[in-house]
């Protein structure tokens, strides 16, 4: 095994691209908008403006989940550090530079290294030195790629004890339940036996506190899904954003916030060189945000081959970050 001889935030930073396939917005668009439903994926809601108006979502005070999750760790992060063990080596899907990944870091006994894993490179390199500045004896590996994609992981030169990854924020909600089972196993994959996924997850509530959070009074969701038509805009598109509105309707059934864009007329917009017609009160999904109770993410992470060995909560079981590890 190599020595890690830890010197400058240069070397102790290495950035990999595996290239992956970035999609292409309008070509994407016209597949989901031709569909029975339309749709348009999530994926494209964070360019620079959607980016910003997100981060002042969190700053709202009907948006509950980045501060209940915020609340957990930070009266619990000893606890979890404790539950990965010391000489761990790290894994984020994200640029690595959240308050709740510092948290994490600082807490940890010693880490062996910290791996990020996003799609953007550039966001890649300012987070991998960000940290390194940060953490001046930790090594610091940016791997550019598809995190819902098959991978392998880059070894840190320093010896590991176990690897695991980190997914705040209940992004996984994002995923539906099939997709999530299938992007845990693939993590079950990547940190192998032994290895670990500390996961946060919104729970199921009163569902009018859950709508509040995605239709908040400022109308700053609304700009934040709306922004999604601007961007298709700009590429070829025609849409007149003040002849839709914003709506997301939490569906008991199915355990999930559904956003939305609805159609306020009947109307024919123009996407490159498709035509695509909307009728009054028809919507657009442009996102899902699943909500789960312990025992339904127990099952689907115990399908994926993990076992729920640690859960803590908020005073209001509002939001639960899990440890699992691979059974």
């Amino acid at each position: 095994m190599i020595a890690f001889d830890p010197r400058s935030t240069e070397e102790r930073v290495r950035v990999l691209d595996l290239h992956p396939d970035l999609g292409d917005l309008r070509q994407e668009a016209v597949h989901g908008l031709r569909r029975p439903r339309k749709a348009l994926p999530c994926k494209y809601f964070y360019d620079a403006l959607g980016a910003r108006l997100f981060e002042a979502i969190t700053e709202l005070p009907e948006y509950y989940p980045t501060r209940t999750e915020l609340g957990i760790m930070s009266r619990a992060v000893h606890e979890m550090a404790s539950y990965i063990g010391a000489h761990a080596t790290l894994v984020e899907f994200g640029s690595g530079v959240g308050l709740k990944t510092q948290k994490l870091l600082d807490a940890l006994i010693e880490p062996s290294g910290c791996v990020l894993i996003d799609i953007s490179r550039e966001a890649l390199e300012a987070s991998a030195h960000q940290l390194a500045d940060r953490y001046e004896s930790m090594e610091v590996i940016g791997v550019c790629a598809d995190y819902t994609q098959a991978l392998r992981l880059p070894r840190p030169r320093r010896p590991s004890a176990r690897t695991v990854a980190f997914f705040p924020g209940s992004t996984i909600g994002n995923f539906t339940h099939e997709e999530a089972t299938s992007f845990l196993l693939r993590v079950a994959d990547l940190v192998g036996q032994g290895g670990g996924l500390l996961v946060g997850i919104d729970r199921k509530k009163d569902p009018q506190v859950i709508e509040g959070a995605y239709n908040d009074s400022l109308g700053v969701t609304a700009a934040f899904n709306l922004n999604i038509l601007n961007r298709l805009n700009r590429i070829g598109a025609n849409f007149d954003l003040s002849k839709f509105r914003h709506h997301a309707p939490y569906l008991a059934s199915e355990g999930r916030i559904e956003m939305r864009l609805v159609s306020e007329a009947d109307q024919s917009v123009r996407v490159g060189n498709v035509q695509i017609t909307l009728s009054a009160g028809e919507h657009i999904v442009t996102e899902h945000s699943h909500k789960y109770d312990l025992e339904q993410f127990e099952q689907i992470a115990q399908t994926a081959g993990f076992r729920l060995t640690k859960q803590w909560s908020d005073d209001r079981n509002w939001f639960s970050v899990c440890f699992l590890e691979v059974d």
